[in-house]
């Protein structure tokens, strides 16, 4: 099955935890063991796996990842002025793939699903979900 996420970003770059959004899904579509897939549509919205727990680790890999990749460089040819936001999501990826166990999502204690919008703010983000039972 295949759930596909609507998501409206508020800053160019941010990252929106929706880990309740996918153990939603999960639990909805019965799952009970398996694999869930989460991926971005987007070439400039990313989905990671990182901490939830403490804000300041969100602030700190936008910073890293600005400092990476300026948004503005001298040398960047594409004409959409984004070449950062494609670099930022090639770094990050665009998927994940998590185990489900016992109905949850296989998370450690610390860890939250991320989508990362480098690109913002937008409408319309889309994020697609296939659950995968396992027999």
């Amino acid at each position: 099955m295949i759930t596909t996420l609507t998501f409206d970003t508020k800053k160019r770059d941010e990252m929106i935890d929706i880990t309740s959004y996918i153990q939603d899904i999960i639990t909805n579509a019965g799952i009970k063991e398996g694999m869930v897939v989460v991926q971005s549509l987007h070439t400039t919205a990313g989905i990671t796996v990182n901490e939830n727990a403490d804000p300041d680790v969100q602030t700190d890999v936008l910073r890293r990842l600005d400092e990476l990749y300026p948004w503005e460089h001298t040398l960047d040819l594409h004409g959409e002025g984004n070449t950062a936001a494609h670099l930022k999501t090639s770094t990050v990826g665009h998927s994940q793939t998590i185990i489900v166990t016992n109905g949850v999502l296989l998370l450690g204690t610390w860890q939250g699903i991320y989508l990362c919008e480098f690109d913002g703010p937008r409408s319309r983000r889309k994020v697609s979900v296939k659950t995968i039972q396992s027999e």
